[in-house]
């Protein structure tokens, strides 16, 4: 068995209290939601493509994000919603990064699709933008070693894995998620931070994603 190393830094879990917010914005055309994707704040296109993950957090891999839906869905744009879905949000550490993705992609389909821009959406199947607002809480659960890790896991909550895993990394921008962050750094476990950042959480439910971690991590302890 492995000898558990303390950690240099304990690890502080976190939760999330979550709000969604209407913003008043919406588009009827390919046009109009181009435009509005350059303008609208992060926290749009943080919600349009990540709400599935914990509204739907049962299905996997998960339903696409709200702009590839909508494209197909109300504008007929198959091909589109199909270019949509294959963006690969792993690949971006940041909201910047993965909306000048989405942007390219719908600049790039228009140049070649330019009738595309007279689709009107029908009355009442406007894509109208929503803002996710987040709160980030602490809790009482704090891990000195693998061991306390694993075992603290299996007793949070879904939002706090979620947290670690998406949120801190992708709208606070951080290059990698909390969890293999605190693994590297503070136990100087590089190889085991990696399994844990390789593999892709996107297609994977949250129950599953924690059931994986722990997997992973008890793997190590009793290498």
């Amino acid at each position: 068995m492995r000898k558990l190393i303390k950690a240099k830094e304990p690890f502080k879990f976190c939760t999330r209290l979550h709000l969604s917010e209407l913003t008043g914005l919406r588009a009827t055309t390919l046009g109009q939601l181009l435009s509005l994707i350059k303008e609208v704040p992060d926290a749009c296109i943080y919600h349009h493509t990540h709400r599935f993950l914990l509204q739907h957090q049962y299905l996997s891999p998960e339903p696409p994000n709200d702009f590839a839906f909508w494209v197909s869905d109300t504008l007929g744009e198959d091909e589109l919603g199909e270019r949509l879905v294959s963006i690969d949000t792993m690949q971006y550490s940041s909201i910047r990064d993965l909306r000048e993705k989405i942007i390219w992609a719908i600049e790039a389909y228009l140049s070649d699709n330019p009738l595309a821009k007279l689709k009107f959406a029908r009355i009442e199947e406007e894509f109208h933008f929503i803002k996710s607002v987040s709160f980030i809480l602490p809790t009482n659960y704090i891990a000195y070693d693998l061991r306390e890790f694993a075992g603290i896991l299996k007793k949070i909550t879904i939002d706090s894995i979620y947290f670690h895993i998406f949120e801190a990394r992708l709208r606070l921008g951080k290059p990698t998620n909390d969890f293999s962050f605190w693994i590297e750094n503070s136990l100087g476990d590089k190889e085991l931070a990696e399994m844990i950042f390789r593999f892709d959480p996107y297609t994977r439910t949250l129950e599953d994603l924690r059931a994986t971690i722990i997997r992973i991590i008890e793997r190590r302890i009793a290498d």
